[in-house]
């Protein structure tokens, strides 16, 4: 196969961080915050069950907006650019594909552990003291929703050093490739169900692509002509097969699993990034926000964990107080959503203060040496099961606690993180090839990459 390739593309260096990225990246988790503080609605009953309504779905205005909404795909855009570069920059100080995976885990999986952990307790707790077994399930499910997103991404992530190779050979028909799958998947989910969870791969592993292609220039260096044509092309395509009932219309329903249309999206929003993307550099240059950033944006796992569990837990506390409860979907309602989004983000400040260091990117000591190969395929796969449970068969009490001693099981088997040795260079490339390398740490060199 014959390698691609962009004459007019210049490779950004590894070093490069666009502020841009990072400011799209903290609006899309504010959309996130914002939209699930608008579906959640719980209903009391007079037998002392509890219900959930999910208010936007039941909205017919919803399904156009929710084109616009539905950021899902720009989070693995971003994560894309990011990733690629973060590969490339281990790669250039002498890591590996397995020091990548073990990064990425700890840099993943920590958080989670702490939110599973943490709803275990609680939920127990919740149960001994009298409150309502169904009750207790629906607020079991409700950690189900960042759960797929975790399995998802971290799929993708742990994908990025093949992919990149892959990219850097022959990137338009390695995206060619996995679009082909896409639709084959498609095509036969009618006859194979199970099939389409396939797609969990596929597509988000093509929308992550285009990220690649961002990152390496593909779209900065097409006239503004071309970005809006693709943009008005994906979305008449987007159109075209969810008017004829290919595909559903609510990009919600599309995507768990995820189809075309969720690419489509996504490459829609590639080319809107790259044309908005000077005014958002603008944007991401102002003192405020890049100190608001620097904050929040090295958190952004854990706001994203525990948000919904933090709202779904608020909403169920106020059903047992006296405060006005308006009927969901009325103006009241909708107007309520301003104070119950605030309150979210108040309750979240003292959780992100409390279990964000868990994103910390961890200090090798002198000593570290990384794990095995083996221990790290071993720690994503006890990893994936409980996750890929809970997608195919639902969250459970019992599953929310053994995907929390999974998740430990997996951060003691990736144990200490290796620091890679220096960026290579001209003059040493022969010292390495005489010397193993070596896996110490250079005096107050981080181990680990920013996501």
């Amino acid at each position: 196969m014959e390698r691609d390739t962009f004459p007019a593309v210049s490779r950004p260096t590894a070093a490069q961080r666009d502020p841009a990225i990072d400011l799209v990246r903290f609006t899309c988790l504010l959309v996130v915050v914002a939209a699930h503080c608008m579906m959640v609605s719980p209903v009391l009953h007079k037998d002392g069950t509890v219900t959930t309504e999910n208010v936007l779905m039941e909205q017919g205005w919803f399904t156009p907006v929710a084109w616009v909404l539905m950021i899902v795909p720009l989070f693995f855009v971003v994560g894309g650019v990011t990733g690629l570069q973060s590969w490339r920059r281990l790669k250039a100080r002498g890591g590996t594909g397995f020091d990548f995976a073990q990064l990425r885990l700890l840099r993943l999986v920590r958080p989670a552990m702490a939110l599973l952990a943490f709803m275990w307790g609680g939920l127990w707790v919740a149960l001994l003291l009298g409150v309502h077994p169904q009750v207790i399930q629906l607020m079991t499910a409700g950690a189900a929703m960042p759960l797929w997103f975790l399995a998802a991404y971290l799929t993708a992530q742990l994908s990025v050093p093949v992919m990149a190779r892959m990219h850097e050979r022959a990137p338009l028909w390695t995206f060619s490739a996995l679009v082909a799958l896409i639709i084959t998947v498609d095509s036969l989910r009618g006859a194979f169900p199970v099939l389409a969870f396939t797609n969990m791969i596929f597509v988000w592993c093509a929308v992550q692509q285009l990220g690649f292609l961002l990152a390496d220039g593909f779209f900065e260096h097409r006239s503004r002509t071309w970005l809006v044509g693709v943009i008005v092309s994906s979305n008449l395509l987007l159109g075209l097969v969810t008017g004829v009932a290919v595909y559903p219309g609510n990009m919600v329903v599309n995507i768990n699993p995820p189809n075309l249309c969720l690419l489509l999206l996504g490459l829609s929003q590639t080319a809107t990034l790259q044309l908005l993307h000077p005014g958002i550099r603008w944007l991401a240059g102002l003192r405020w926000i890049q100190s608001v950033i620097a904050i929040a944006g090295h958190r952004s796992m854990t706001v994203y964990l525990w948000h919904l569990p933090l709202l779904v837990g608020m909403t169920g506390l106020l059903l047992l107080t006296d405060l006005p409860k308006p009927m969901a979907g009325t103006a009241e309602w909708w107007w309520a959503r301003i104070p119950v989004f605030v309150a979210v983000i108040t309750l979240l400040l003292p959780v992100v203060w409390v279990f964000g260091r868990l994103e910390n990117r961890p200090t090798a000591a002198s000593h570290a040496r990384g794990p095995s190969r083996a221990a790290v395929v071993t720690a994503a796969v006890v990893v994936l099961i409980p996750v890929a449970d809970a997608a195919f068969n639902g969250l459970t009490l019992a599953l929310l606690g053994g995907g929390a001693a999974c998740f430990a099981l997996s951060v003691l088997l990736l144990g200490r993180v290796p620091t890679p040795v220096l960026p290579p260079s001209d003059e040493k490339s022969a010292e390495r090839r005489e010397a193993p390398p070596s896996t110490l740490p250079e005096p107050g060199l981080r181990a680990n990459l920013e996501t």
